[in-house]
């Protein structure tokens, strides 16, 4: 892709490169992130979406069927398909075929449970798909502490399932947080031993890792440690622009160095509400709904809040720093639910300007996420049984009952958890 390929979604200015044209945002979005469902068989501290039960709201078949309509005639790259654990919904198979069918690529991130050798088979034998495989320790111990017990061993089962069917360069996805960063060259070492490739993502306060950001996000010498690791990794590890924030140590990081919500990409969440960011599900980011007059399209290009999004950025507080052009004052959900202001620096800002602005949040109310569907008394770290909560009819439009059977997605199929893998803290 070149900039003259490119169409801008707002303004009329002609740009040089694809980063200008990108804060401008797009006619369509390069890529975004589907949660398919809230349901999920384990309860991760860190969840960005607080999932665990169903929601009965759920876009249907035929509702996600039409948003790939939608995406293939908008010609969107790809899909980011996720959850909850999106390989549970009685319907992803048949989604999965249908997206790739009609020219709309799909990486689905899953915690392993449902590849079986058939699956493994079925994946590998697909070329416009990859696998995402969320692992967030080289060991046992720091993976189930923050994942559940059982998790590490299914997610290594897949990885090695997955392999074995001749699937090559699938993901190991890694959430970096203190406990795991110590562990970079293993988790590079065992992505190589499967062929797969590691992709590394930031911890954001979002979801239930507003609960637990104090305590998993990395040290300031974790930082620098991450960044020289990067650097020396290049190319061969990938990481979706997380850490552009990082880039305030100097030389920039491989990608666009930018923050892409509303400009580039955005979320669409079970029921079909588009967020800005896949990090930032709270009202103040709602765009609108795939459900309402003009579907996703016009969500996407019209809606005001991507308009302001896309508008020319002051840089705030940030603006007088030598590096701002280089981290563009980091992440907007990690500000946002950290209680920081959205023009003033990263919390975690590399030349400490986020410290500060921490230490001086005197009685700011830090804003909590929009929705939650996490368990209710389930056991604490260790996987969690696939429950609906009954909620009363809907308005239009109509949907048919949840049936009985879709009480428990995971029905029947029971994964092994060796009962000695109790997760440590």
């Amino acid at each position: 892709m070149t900039a003259s390929t490119v169409t801008a979604g707002t303004g009329t200015a002609s740009a040089t490169r694809l980063v200008d044209l990108f804060e401008r945002g797009l006619n369509s979005p390069i890529c975004l992130t589907w949660e398919l469902t809230y349901a999920c068989n384990l309860s991760c501290s860190h969840c960005l979406s607080s999932s665990g039960r169903r929601d009965p709201r759920e876009l249907s078949t035929a509702e996600a069927k039409a948003v790939i309509d939608e995406l293939e005639a908008m010609q969107v790259f790809y899909v980011n398909i996720g959850g909850g654990e999106p390989t549970v919904r009685p319907d992803f198979w048949e989604l999965l075929d249908y997206a790739t069918g009609h020219h709309v690529g799909v990486k689905f991130s899953t915690n392993g449970v449902r590849i079986t050798e058939e699956a493994a088979r079925r994946l590998a034998a697909n070329d416009y798909l990859d696998v995402q495989i969320s692992l967030d320790g080289a060991t046992r111990e720091v993976n189930d502490a923050v994942r559940g017990a059982g998790s590490y061993d299914t997610a290594l089962r897949a990885l090695r399932r997955l392999s074995d069917a001749g699937m090559r360069n699938f993901k190991i996805s890694v959430v970096c947080t203190r406990h795991n960063i110590p562990q970079m060259d293993e988790f590079k070492a065992l992505a190589d031993r499967y062929g797969a490739q590691l992709r590394l993502t930031r911890l954001r306060p979002s979801g239930r890792g507003a609960d637990v950001w104090d305590e998993l996000h990395p040290t300031a010498e974790q930082q620098r440690q991450l960044y020289d690791w990067l650097l020396a990794h290049g190319e061969e590890v990938l990481t979706g622009d997380s850490f552009f924030h990082l880039s305030g140590y100097g030389q920039s990081l491989p990608g666009l160095n930018l923050c892409g919500a509303g400009r580039v990409v955005c979320l669409i969440d079970p029921v079909g509400e588009v967020y800005a960011c896949p990090f930032a599900i709270h009202q103040e980011f709602l765009a609108g709904n795939v459900r309402d007059p003009g579907g996703f399209a016009r969500v996407w290009r019209e809606s005001p809040l991507f308009e302001r999004l896309r508008a020319p950025q002051t840089g705030g507080a940030c603006a007088s720093c030598g590096h701002y052009d280089s981290c563009k004052g980091g992440c907007m959900a990690a500000k946002f639910f950290t209680g920081l202001p959205l023009d003033g620096p990263d919390p975690e800002c590399v030349q400490g300007h986020g410290e500060r602005a921490l230490a001086g949040r005197a009685d700011v109310v830090v804003p909590r996420p929009a929705v939650d569907h996490s368990h209710r008394g389930g056991p604490a770290g260790g996987p969690v049984p696939v429950a609906l909560t009954r909620r009363p009819p809907e308005p239009e439009p109509a949907r048919p009952p949840v049936s009985d059977c879709d009480e428990s997605p995971l029905a029947g199929f029971t994964p092994p958890i060796p009962a000695s893998n109790t997760p440590t803290r």
